[in-house]
């Protein structure tokens, strides 16, 4: 982790919690969390507990997310939540293309393109996520997968001060499945991730983008993770769903 980065550690609460029960977990998670110092934290709830989330989180530091988003202003997708609909409902950031809708819902890197582009637009923090399979992993292949995932999720994006972005390196190997990259596999990915960055965008945005690492982060491998110099937070799936175990990640430096 660098110094100058500020560490962001992230809940994605995926298909999980009715309003009620999000409302509940939102308010004790503030308790736990909100003296917080040195690092920033988000949590994805699902879109029915958007807005009532928000309003627990008001006066908060824990930023609130979606956990996707569609393209257009407006129109006829039954389903699709606009930009301007999350915002309206309290978000400042959007979790983009996370493997399991690539995997399961077929998304792109051309369709994840397009939801970076609306959710930049629209002011909202994208959390870009990438990775590679295990049988890509196997192959040999991460870094020519990284590589076109990045060059075509990013085609065209513009940074504005540079802090309008967030990357999120998740092997799907290590999604849910309890394996975790060791801290040498995740530190080389993400010095893979920056250096393209750099040569994509320059030296100063490459500094900055914070790139967070997700896959079975929990309590006792969160620090050695986060002592990684590419390593700037954790995009946290089943671990977030309890706040006592999610307010360790956050306060994973004490």
């Amino acid at each position: 982790m660098s110094s100058h980065r500020i560490p962001l550690i992230a809940g994605n609460w995926k298909m999980h919690k009715t309003g009620t029960e999000a409302v509940a977990a939102a308010g004790q998670l503030k308790d736990l969390v909100d003296k917080a110092s040195g690092v920033e934290v988000m949590i994805a709830p699902t879109f029915t507990a958007l807005y009532q989330v928000s309003q627990v989180l008001k006066g908060s530091s824990i930023a609130l997310a979606a956990q996707n988003l569609h393209w257009e202003p407006k129109g006829a997708f039954t389903g699709e939540i606009s930009t301007e609909m999350l915002v309206d409902a309290g978000c400042s950031q959007v979790i983009i293309g996370h493997s399991e809708r690539r995997q399961l819902f077929g998304e792109t890197d051309e369709t994840v393109n397009r939801k970076i582009q609306a959710a930049a637009a629209a002011g909202l923090l994208p959390v870009f996520c990438i990775g590679e399979t295990e049988a890509q992993r196997e192959a040999g292949e991460t870094f020519s997968v990284l590589d076109k995932q990045v060059r075509d999720g990013l085609k065209g994006f513009v940074f504005d001060g540079s802090t309008n972005l967030v990357v999120a390196y998740e092997p799907v190997w290590a999604i849910g499945t309890g394996k975790t990259a060791t801290r040498e596999q995740a530190q080389e990915a993400h010095a893979y991730i920056r250096s393209l960055l750099k040569t994509l965008f320059g030296k100063t945005v490459a500094e900055s983008v914070r790139i967070l690492y997700g896959g079975s982060v929990k309590p006792d491998n969160v620090k050695a993770l986060m002592a990684m110099p590419d390593v700037d937070g954790a995009l946290v799936g089943g671990a977030s769903l309890d706040p006592e175990t999610f307010s360790k990640l956050v306060f994973f430096n004490d």
